[in-house]
């Protein structure tokens, strides 16, 4: 059969190492793009970028925004970031993602999930890897080529599905050949950087852990990630999370920037927390609000577990509610939400005198709430 390497003339496969930020020219901040195909991907780009401005998802916070991208200017170098226009994005999911033309996106799901900057760097400087190795316009060329070569293939018979799964899949493998480059990248920009190497391997595991979470809690099978599927975009998190630690093994410990990170983060931290609740991820959830405490359980945290099992609302899940409520009023008094939880916990358990009080405790707290004629109506005022 002479269909395949007549294919992989046509597709050819890429290189998997990426230049080091010594090969690649000096950056430029007036670069325009070049040719009909990238003019067009800007174009797009800007299009997706003025709806973006705009849209109610978009975090109006100008202290946060400056702190996210100090910490883009550290990883990549000051004259590589100040053409990068950072948008945070309140949206609970692991992400972040940079347009051709320069616009990063920064979800409110990552920004839960790194420990510190260090994390945060090497995230962000993958994504700014992406944009500096042009990587989309390269894509974009790929998927036209091998989708132009699909639509051909349907005519020469006997050869055609086999030359059409060649060309789908040869997309996706240039995907995960695009994201070991900008790992690779990436980890080039955190050696030369004030932040240590390492964070990047640390997000991957614990991605894999929280997943795996996920899965047990809602009855699945635990996946370890050891298998690429077909239609993968990108290298499973075990094999990211091992080439990353081998590669910066030996790379000194720098440091990692964590009390910075949960200072610039606390404002948000109990609404990120919240948006993660409404995934109705128990099992995940759960693993997450441990793995960020650590050894240190925060108010907002003990809160956020509180709520996690309240509105699972299994009997036994209103008494560790309640604990936990407890706990939460313990570190921090002065936590409405938590009395309201408290209260809504123990009158749900028939201990209505108790619950009572916790109420009055937030309704003297929240005097303009919303709901104080449901909670009047509740414990009998």
């Amino acid at each position: 059969m002479r269909a395949i390497p007549l294919l992989a003339l046509m597709l050819p496969v890429v290189a998997t190492a990426a230049p080091t930020p010594a090969d690649l020219p000096p950056y430029m901040q007036a670069y325009q793009p070049q040719g009909t195909d990238e003019r067009g991907l800007w174009m797009l780009a800007d299009e997706d970028e003025r709806d973006l401005r705009d849209s109610k998802f978009v975090i109006n916070d100008p202290a946060l925004q400056a702190y996210v991208g100090s910490v883009l200017c550290r990883a990549v170098g000051e004259d590589r970031c100040r053409g990068v226009r950072i948008y945070l994005v309140r949206v609970a999911s692991f992400n972040a993602n940079m347009a051709p033309n320069g616009a990063m996106q920064v979800w409110s799901g990552l920004l839960l999930r790194v420990r510190n900057e260090a994390e945060l760097a090497a995230v962000l400087g993958h994504e700014f890897a992406h944009f500096e190795l042009r990587h989309s316009l390269a894509g974009f060329r790929r998927q036209r080529s091998a989708t132009d070569i699909a639509a051909w293939a349907a005519f020469l018979g006997q050869y055609g599905p086999t030359i059409q799964q060649a060309a789908i899949g040869s997309i996706f493998q240039f995907s995960r050949e695009q994201e070991k480059q900008a790992d690779l990248l990436s980890l080039k920009y955190a050696i030369q950087s004030p932040y240590s190497a390492q964070a990047a391997s640390h997000i991957w595991q614990r991605l894999m852990d929280e997943a795996d979470a996920t899965a047990l809690g809602r009855k699945q099978r635990s996946q370890r990630y050891d298998r690429v599927a077909f239609f993968s975009t990108h290298p499973t998190n075990l094999e990211r999370a091992t080439y990353l630690s081998t590669l910066s093994a030996d790379v000194a410990a720098k440091p990692e920037g964590t009390e910075g990170y949960a200072a610039a983060l606390a404002k948000w931290l109990p609404d990120f927390l919240s948006d993660q609740l409404k995934l109705n991820d128990f099992g995940g959830t759960e693993y997450l609000l441990s793995s960020l405490a650590g050894d240190h359980w925060s108010a907002p945290l003990l809160f956020a577990r509180a709520e996690l099992y309240r509105l699972r609302g299994n009997p036994r899940d209103l008494v560790a509610a309640a604990d936990f409520y407890k706990s939460a009023l313990t570190v921090d008094s002065g936590l409405a939400e938590a009395w309201r939880g408290l209260g809504l916990c123990l009158m749900r358990d028939r201990q209505q005198a108790e619950g009572a009080a916790a109420l009055k405790n937030y309704i003297r707290l929240r005097p303009q709430a919303a709901d104080i004629s449901m909670l009047n109506a509740m414990i009998g005022e």
